[in-house]
């Protein structure tokens, strides 16, 4: 029920986001054209629930070529490889709201672990793996308690942990929290988390 419950919120919310952010989505693909040479959308195949590949969408906020990027390693902010623009729609997450059209096709949800690129699943075992068992986010856990500075395994720590303790009410904890992320700063929560390891009790913190 929980899970219907969350698929039916994906697609309300999805859809006003949808119709109330259009005309951003306007200017950001003008600003991206203006200020370097690419497509407009960065697409890549990622794997989804239960390790089907799909496409994930997000706005280009890199220059041509830097998706080859090495497993696992984070584009910091001082990142040469983003452009002037994308740096300000990194920084914002406007860069990850062409996403709402993965949720409305059933490939992604607003909360969930967040999708990887599909060399890592080379290194997944049978823990790790859990993290598939949801569909990925638009955000998660681990992105409001740290996200780059985390390391790759704390990550995936927090994304299993999500999977394994899901409710609609962590949702909506995660959700709240990444309005503070978007607002002040990633760094500002890594000593915040919102669940403790070491209880089987959500943390109550927003």
């Amino acid at each position: 029920m929980q899970k219907a419950i969350k698929r039916l919120i994906d697609v309300i919310l999805s859809l006003i986001v949808l119709i109330v952010l259009l005309p951003i989505w306007i200017i950001v693909a003008i600003l991206i054209k203006a200020t370097s040479k690419g497509p407009v959308f960065f697409l890549q195949d990622r794997p989804g629930h239960n390790g089907k590949i799909f496409k994930v969408y997000k706005f280009r906020t890199m220059k041509p070529g830097s998706e080859k990027m090495v497993k696992g390693q984070e584009v910091r902010k001082d990142d040469d490889r983003v452009t002037s623009i994308g740096k300000f729609l990194r920084r914002s997450k406007i860069d990850e709201i062409p996403q709402i059209l993965n949720v409305l096709k059933g490939e992604m949800s607003l909360v969930g672990p967040r999708p990887e690129r599909i060399a890592s699943l080379e290194e997944y075992d049978d823990e790790i793996y859990k993290r598939l068992n949801m569909k990925p986010g638009m955000t998660g856990l681990a992105q409001v308690s740290g996200n780059i500075y985390l390391d790759l395994q704390d990550r995936y720590k927090f994304d299993v942990y999500y999977v394994e303790h899901y409710s609609l009410w962590l949702d909506i904890k995660i959700i709240f929290r990444t309005v503070g992320v978007v607002l002040f700063g990633e760094d500002k929560y890594v000593d915040k988390c919102l669940i403790d390891f070491n209880s089987t009790q959500r943390g109550t913190s927003i």
